[in-house]
């Protein structure tokens, strides 16, 4: 089964734990020092907690899709490099407690996306502490200079910002692809990406 990731970073780890646990109705599928996630059955939802600063909001850290196997992460970052996006791939990584493949990907907005697959169990959040504090922490923003993982369909030699990461030129507008319409408006040449088998 696949379904969609939402990570939040959150200020009270405990006290959000409490009140998602309440929301979804469902205990977390895994605890450990400074994260949480759960995997809620309905609607299909991996929810992950990661424990911020003292100070700080609530926020968003990124969006992921959790596929059943590897092949469909490899699937996927096919279809997304077909598709002409900047993709970075990583295998064998260790993050979140887990040790998976992935591949990101950047919305229009910057926002980081991930299709993953958990593999086995780790025993740490991220890579090491020397990777945390070098801004390579597990599901961290990443540039090509940052992270040592396979990056795929760079538009430019020097990624020096986030259009680089989107995929477009400074100074040139996101391309409008045109999508061909049936007489009822609705799309013709959509297909919906195979997450699962």
């Amino acid at each position: 089964m696949s379904r969609v990731q939402l990570a939040l970073r959150v200020s009270d780890l405990e006290g959000s734990i409490a009140f998602y646990s309440k929301l979804f109705g469902t205990e977390p599928a895994k605890l450990r020092p400074g994260y949480a996630n759960f995997a809620i059955t309905e609607p299909p939802l991996k929810l992950v907690l990661i424990e911020g600063e003292a100070d700080e909001p609530t926020r968003m850290d990124h969006l992921g899709v959790e596929v059943e196997g590897s092949g469909l992460v490899t699937d996927a970052t096919k279809r997304l490099t077909d598709a002409g996006l900047v993709t970075l791939e990583e295998n064998d990584t260790s993050c979140c407690y887990a040790l998976q493949d992935k591949v990101w990907v950047h919305g229009p907005g910057g926002e980081p996306w991930e299709v993953y697959t958990v593999k086995a169990d780790a025993d740490t959040l991220g890579k090491s502490a020397a990777d945390s504090a070098d801004g390579d922490a597990c599901c961290g923003t990443w540039t090509p200079s940052t992270r040592s993982a396979t990056v795929r369909n760079p538009t430019r030699s020097a990624p020096s910002d986030a259009l680089w990461l989107l995929g477009r030129v400074p100074g040139e507008p996101p391309a409008q692809p045109r999508r061909p319409v049936a007489d009822d408006g609705a799309r013709t040449d959509r297909t919906a990406p195979r997450w699962s088998h």
